[in-house]
This record gives structure tokens, sequence and C-alpha cells, in this order.
């Protein structure tokens, strides 16, 4: 075959020409992936090309081609050489190149007026070039100017397509299929706007360590996440999320067994749980490019790790929980937890690419936790509610910085509530003297709250010296300030995690991440306890296949509820998450 196919070139110009010919018409196939949704802030999955998808391709090209003097498209037609801005005279094939233009006009370049004729061809491809130059040698002939094509030229082309005939059969058969395949399709598809991605967290865990150890037994829990995304253009995303869970965080005890009112160690597939696997809507947003900027929209189950960038890579999850770290700490800073409901928010670029501000970016956003309820004090802007801003910037893609100040308000009794009712005292992170909204007359009187406004600064940052690892961290100061007397107070947050991504295999991931988790000291009617309630954890992600992973890892607190006396607390969890 070799000693056939360099005779033909040498003998035919015309199929030097479908050589080149196909060189070019390769060059344009798309490379068709399949991505599971994004916005990330946001994420993407690739899937192989499949065969069908390229001899679709690849026919519709040769069709595309083949058909181009009779579709009077004269953007893509070439009349002479040089009109390929890529092609120059002293090029070896260059008079080869001329003479299949002006003799035989079967060579159509990019709209960009270049050939790109420095790559390898397969087998399939020659096929199809050779194709196309047979259905212009075809016309030549139809159209009286036979005295172009030579008798010898025909006779190659003959033995040449009789060559290449089974590569053409296979071709149409491929072609077929598919068409086969698509139909089915298309008569048992879902939606032709909508993709299904689901989450299922099972999750074997128990606590150890004194009065907290006692008290608790070892659980087997799960929770289940449905999420409709549906485009509408193919850049935007409209979330439709379902959630259904049993999980309950464990309850803490002091060094006297009474309960502490605390949400150390909560995890994050524990947070918002419907308690007994009913299903409720969890996230109802939409996310949209308009013009630089990107635009967030919440109805419902809205947060500011949505839309904002936390720079926690490997630890955060933007499905909250089935993948990054364990705890509900060391996923995010918890400056991100303060309110959350339906509401808007854009993600607007700094300076242009390449500038001193072109990897900048600042993010603007507004969530309001009782946005639904018409009542006098609650609503969009009279109920509970928090603003967000933060300026974004990155250094190539190594480094990422974030400064975050959050302005908000609540009644509801709990600072890091996420805008809902959490699963532990009302909040999803840190101690009760972090959290607690209000004035010892109030604890003392069971927990009544009254409402409060806060301010807080929190920077964030990212560094990834190589693909092998990954460090980030935050730090966070939340100055609170209540409408009544001895209501105000101060509290600190801050977390250092490293990463070691594909640790023992592809898709894995070996985390380490420790800090303070929010405490506030001097608080009146909390005992007066002021020790750090620091946070240890680590976990291992093991990928079993692409759509299951298995999570064992240890949650090792000190000092619960601000107190060194309290016993420490000891969490180990074995988490499996299967995504489809």
């Amino acid at each position: 075959m070799s000693n056939l196919l360099w005779k033909s070139l040498v003998v035919s110009p015309a199929v030097l020409g479908a050589t080149l010919l196909v060189s070019a018409t390769a060059m344009a196939a798309p490379n068709p992936t399949t991505q599971v949704s994004a916005a990330k802030q946001l994420g993407v999955t690739e899937v192989a090309q499949q065969p069908e998808i390229l001899a679709q391709t690849t026919i519709d090209q040769v069709n595309r081609y083949s058909n181009e003097g009779n579709q009077g498209n004269s953007q893509s037609q070439v009349t002479s050489v040089s009109q390929f801005s890529d092609v120059q005279p002293t090029d070896w094939a260059f008079q080869a190149l001329q003479s299949l233009v002006e003799r035989y006009g079967c060579i159509a370049g990019y709209p960009n007026a270049t050939y790109r004729g420095n790559r390898a061809l397969t087998r399939y491809e020659f096929a199809a070039g050779l194709n196309a130059c047979l259905d212009r040698v075809n016309e030549l002939i139809a159209t009286a100017t036979a005295d172009l094509v030579t008798k010898q030229d025909l006779a190659t082309l003959q033995r040449l397509q009789e060559e290449f005939s089974a590569e053409l059969a296979t071709l149409r058969g491929r072609v077929d299929s598919l068409e086969a395949r698509t139909a089915e399709l298309e008569a048992n598809q879902f939606s032709t706007t909508t993709k299904l991605v689901g989450e299922a967290i099972f999750a074997v865990t128990d606590v150890f360590g004194g009065n907290t150890g006692d008290n608790n037994n070892t659980v087997f829990q799960d929770r289940v996440r449905l999420d409709l995304q549906t485009s509408f253009t193919g850049r935007d995303v409209l979330h439709t999320r379902l959630a259904a869970g049993n999980a309950t965080a464990f309850t803490q005890f002091d060094n006297a067994n009474n309960p502490l009112n605390t949400a150390e160690g909560t995890q994050t597939f524990e947070i918002s749980s419907s308690g007994n696997n009913a299903v409720r809507i969890d996230r109802l947003t939409y996310e949209a490019p308009v013009g630089p900027a990107q635009v967030y929209l919440a109805a419902s189950g809205g947060r500011h790790s949505h839309y904002a960038a936390v720079n926690n890579p490997y630890f955060f999850d933007n499905t909250d929980g089935g993948n990054g770290a364990l705890s509900t700490f060391a996923t995010e800073s918890p400056i991100y937890r303060i309110g959350g409901g339906a509401g808007i928010a854009l993600n607007l670029p700094l300076g242009k690419s390449g500038g001193i501000l072109g990897n900048s970016s600042i993010t603007a956003g507004y969530l309001a936790s009782q946005a639904n309820d018409p009542a006098l004090s609650s609503g969009l802007t009279n109920g509970d509610y928090a603003a967000l801003g933060q300026l974004n910037f990155s250094v190539g893609d190594r480094v990422a910085l974030a400064a975050t100040y959050v302005h908000g308000y609540s009644a509801s009794g709990a600072l890091f509530d996420s805008g809902t009712d959490g699963n532990t005292g009302g909040f999803d992170v840190g101690t009760g003297q972090a959290n607690f909204l209000g004035n010892a007359a109030g604890l003392a009187a069971g927990g009544v709250a009254t409402p409060a406004s806060s301010n807080s600064y929190g920077v964030s940052a990212a560094f990834r010296p190589s693909d092998k690892l990954s460090i980030s961290g935050f730090v966070s100061y939340h100055d609170v300030s209540g409408v009544g007397a001895g209501d105000d107070y101060e509290a600190w947050s801050y977390g250092l995690g490293v990463a070691l991504p594909d640790f023992g295999k592809k898709g894995n991931v070996l985390g380490v991440f420790a800090g303070a988790e929010p405490y506030s000291f001097n608080r009146p009617g909390f005992g007066g306890s002021n020790d750090i309630p620091y946070h240890f954890e680590g976990f291992y992600k093991y990928r079993v296949s692409d759509n299951i992973s298995v999570t064992p890892g240890v949650i090792w607190l000190t000092s619960p509820g601000q107190n060194s006396d309290n016993d420490d607390a000891i969490i180990g969890t074995l988490r499996t998450t299967f995504t489809f």
C-alpha cells in the first residue's frame, strides 16, 4: 500500500491536493467535550471524544468542502494560493498547492485566511479528502473542462478510490450508527436544556473523649442532593436542587456533664439536614453573564460561597460536603457563613488582561434570610441580611488573594447561621460565645437573643507552588453591636490548610487543616471561659472511580466551649460519596 500511495502522490497533483485538503479539514474539526456545571465559580468534567462524534465531524466537513462551489460561499472559497497568509513561495509544497488551487479549485482554507498544512493525517481523513477532490473532478468533467484532467490522473484516482473503499464504507457505517443513536436520544431524552447532577453521601461517624464520648453513639447518616442544572443560552445555569438527609451533629458536653451550645466539629453533610430524609428544595439560583460581569440571582438557599472565591482549594467543595474537608470550619472561612437566603451578587473584572489589574476582580452581593416574608420586620430589606464586598487578586495560576468585608444584621440569634436554622444551636461553625446575639440575661432565659448588626473583615490566600502541593488559609475578625446593654462583642477565627492532590493516585487528596474556630473572650454569662478552641483535622479522599470516593478522616477539638477543663473531643468519620 505504501508504494502505491507514494507513486500516486508523485503521479497525480490531484491526489496530493486531497492530502493537503484533508490536513486543513482535520485541523478545523472541533473537539467535543461534555461539561458538568459551572459557574465556579465554579469547575468541569471532560469525557473522551467518541469515534461516532469524530466520524460525524469528518463527514460534515467533507460535505461542506465538497459542496463549496455550489453554496456560493465567497468567504471560504479560495481562487489563488496567495490568499493563504501562512503559505509562502519557499514552502516545499507551494507549487503543488498552487496547482490544486488554480487548476482543480478543490482547496478551501480557514475563515481567517490560513491553510495550516503542517500536520499528519489518518487514512480516514485521506479517504474523505480524496472523495472531496473526486467530486470536484467530476464537476470539471461535467462542465466540459475534461482537458484539465488527464487520463493518467483519472486512472490513479480510480485505483485510490478502490484502495480506500473500506475506509469510506466504515465512515458511512459510523454515520448511520450515529444517526440512529441520536434519534433514540432525542426520542427519550429527559430535557434539551437540563442536566441532572446528583450526589449521595453515606457516613459512619462517632465521637470520643470524656462526657461527650459517653453521651453519643456511633451513627450511620446520609444526605442526598439532586441538582437540576438548566442552561438556556449555553453560558448560564439555573440550579434547582432537591435535598434530603437524616444527619444530626454530635452534642458536646462539659466537665459537669452539661450540654455545650457549640457547633465545633460540625460536619458539612450535617448542615441543614431535613432530619428524616424528607425532600425539600434547598437551592434555587441562577447565574448568567451580563456584559463583562457574572450575575448571581438567588431565590432560595443562596450562599456567599456560591459566587465569591473562598480561596481554599481541595478543602472547599462547591456542593458543600461530598468531596472536600469533613468539617464546616475547614471547608471555608466562617465569614462566608454570615447570612444567606435570597438576593443578588455580581463579579466584575478589573483592568485589562496583561495589565497590573489584569487578574483582579471585585465581588459584591446581598442576601436576605427572610426575603419571602412580607411582615414589617422581615422582607428583602427589613429582615436578616448580609452584604458582602470582596476584592480578588491572582498572580498567574499559582497565587490567589482576597480581602472580604461583610456587613450583616440578624435578629435570629446566631452570627454564623448561613441564613438558615443550622443543625447545632442554630449556627454552623464556632462556639456559642462567638455566635450568640444577646446578653447574659437573654442567655439565662434560655437563649433569648436580641437583634444585632455586625461588621466582619477577612483575608484569604491560596498558594500552589506545584501541581502536587496546595497551601491555603484565612483570618477573620467580627465586630458585633447589639441593640441592648452588654450585647457588644468581638470574635476571631483563623485557619491554615495543606493539601497534596493526586497523593498515591490521580484524583486522591490528602489534606491537613488546623486553626481556631470562631471564638469570643470575656462575654458575661458564659462562665468567663477564655481558652482558644483549636481545631485539627486530617482526611484522605480516595477515588475509587470517577463517580465514587471514600474519605476517612479525624477531627480533634481542644478546649470545647472555650474551656480547657473540658475533655478534648475526637471525631472519626468514614464518608463515602457517590456522584452522578
